[in-house]
């Protein structure tokens, strides 16, 4: 079943994170969420999330009205920009915390817990290392052990939030290629936050641009760059030609030689 969001609403006392948004992408989409500050897009991951209420709306998913769902039945796996992983464990316990805290009736055994930690230290490429603690990582091995955190619990839907804010340049492309690349392998439902232009367009197999707590398109990366729906998205995707149609001329300089210009005078002689 697809994602359906329908007129989400949500206030923040006098300000409207949310102005009654909808969209629909299908099961197993990559859908990014992008917008520049103040947008709404973190607000909504945290609805789908549990981690906020909705004052209006609804959204389903999976057979299942979302919002009604307490957040720990949702079985939403949450990537955070800051990693948000338990300094005191190793990153094993971290990558097994999901399961460890189930209701007994529910829980895994230890064995179990064990080889599932196992096998996501192989599906993110971190063989090895579930005996080190978080301090002993760089910064891309730690966004790895929170995906795997995540992915842990089996999710139906993972929420990402601006989960390469913290890395530098290199690292974050590095980490788009293969993130990419797991959720071809993966299929799960995957929802993207983020105010980098170049990662949604890379990333995402749909992307929904946001401004002021609406959509102002939601579309493909290939439609987005042919057809931007509104000014803003054009602006917003670098596209804008500003000045009423005029390109402005950055002035530039050339390097010249020595020399001396004469006038020919036209008068005869």
């Amino acid at each position: 079943m697809s994602l359906v969001i329908e007129h989400v609403a949500k206030r923040f006392e006098r300000f409207p994170a949310l102005k009654g948004v909808s969209l629909t992408a299908p099961k197993g989409c990559f859908l990014a969420l992008l917008g520049p500050s103040g947008s709404g897009k973190t607000t909504l991951l945290r609805i789908l999330g549990g981690l906020e209420f909705a004052d209006a709306g609804r959204v389903a998913f999976d057979d299942l009205d979302w919002l009604a769902l307490p957040a720990r039945e949702r079985r939403a796996g949450f990537v955070f920009q800051q990693y948000a992983l338990f300094r005191h464990m190793t990153v094993a316990k971290n990558i097994a915390f999901g399961l460890s805290i189930r209701p007994r009736r529910t829980r895994p055994t230890r064995a179990e817990i064990a080889r599932r930690v196992e096998e996501l230290l192989a599906l993110v490429q971190l063989e090895g290392l579930g005996k080190r603690y978080p301090s002993q990582l760089s910064g891309g091995q730690r966004q790895r052990v929170a995906l795997a955190r995540a992915l842990a619990i089996e999710p139906r839907m993972l929420l990402l939030d601006e989960p390469f804010g913290a890395l530098d340049a290199r690292v974050r492309k590095d980490l788009r290629h293969w993130l990419r690349g797991l959720h071809e392998r993966l299929g799960v439902t995957t929802v993207f936050v983020t105010h980098d232009q170049d990662e949604a367009l890379e990333l995402a197999d749909l992307v929904a641009v946001l401004n002021q707590g609406r959509i102002e398109q939601i579309a493909t990366p290939a439609e987005l760059r042919a057809h931007p729906a509104s000014d803003f998205v054009a602006d917003f995707l670098g596209q804008a030609v500003p000045g009423g149609g005029v390109v402005p001329l950055r002035t530039a300089r050339a390097p010249t030689l020595k020399g001396k210009i004469f006038k020919r005078s036209e008068e005869n002689p």
